[in-house]
């Protein structure tokens, strides 16, 4: 049986073809070249005293429409305006209901580092966030080789672009590399999608020193944060338990308020 996660990688692969063949890598290449200064994720994370990494996410493949209606314009500026340390934004369509111009939108409405959230397989895929305003990109280790992860990561660092690594089996520690700023561990198993908190604290302790570690997914209750920020992580990433409110900025600034 195909996982969700291969279907999601397949598609993908599909449409980084439909973008090439309207706008090659070349003419990519030239048009990236103008950029606005980067905001440091690593140091964002470093510095702060909550690491919350509040993500603009409208669906997801396990749960369907979560804010179909959500405006950009409106959850940004609020998740600012409330403490987020950084900002993720999906920019996958298919599966998550979201777009480069969200990207983009998000760039200009915030003062804090932004995440271009998405199944990079291409080093396409990493102009594009250049050009449309990421700080950081995300490289998923169960959907690339080891040589694949330090080619694009590679391919960011020449970019001035921080690399966010997400692993979520101890098999996975090798992709960690040179160009890699902060390391990710994915509570929730991408194949199946089922979420545990405790892989978070299994492979943490693995992870070297020297790297930022932060927590994706499943985390909503601030106890959870305050044990993960004793086992050395500083950043936590959350979407679905702002995005699933009316009020996602809100919803940020009561979880912040009981850490």
């Amino acid at each position: 049986m195909i996982s969700i996660l291969e279907k999601i990688i397949s598609a993908k692969r599909q449409e980084i073809a439909c973008h090439k063949e309207l706008t090659s890598l070349e003419s990519l290449k030239k048009m990236s070249k103008k950029k606005t200064e980067i905001r440091s994720f690593r140091q964002s994370l470093l510095d702060s005293p909550t690491g919350i990494i509040s993500e603009f996410k409208r669906k997801s493949p396990s749960k369907g429409w979560i804010f179909q209606e959500a405006r950009i314009e409106k959850i940004v500026p609020d998740y600012v305006a409330f403490g987020a340390t950084a900002l993720s934004v999906l920019t996958d369509e298919p599966f998550f209901g979201g777009s480069l111009n969200d990207l983009e939108t998000a760039r200009g409405l915030v003062n804090i580092p932004v995440l271009r959230k998405d199944f990079i397989v291409d080093a396409y895929q990493i102009y594009q966030a250049h050009l449309f305003g990421a700080d950081v990109i995300l490289l998923i280790a169960s959907a690339l080789t080891v040589k694949e992860t330090a080619l694009l990561a590679s391919t960011a660092k020449e970019l001035e672009l921080e690399v966010l690594l997400e692993i979520h089996t101890e098999d996975e520690l090798n992709h960690i590399n040179e160009y890699v700023d902060v390391v990710g561990i994915n509570n929730r198993n991408l194949s199946s999608f089922e979420t545990n908190i405790q892989t978070s604290f299994d492979l943490g302790e693995k992870i070297p020193d020297t790297f930022v570690k932060i927590s994706e997914s499943g985390i909503s209750d601030p106890l959870t944060v305050r044990e993960l920020r004793s086992a050395g992580f500083r950043g936590f990433l959350m979407g679905e338990n702002f995005m699933k409110t009316d009020n996602p900025g809100e919803a940020l600034k009561n979880f912040i308020s009981q850490i």
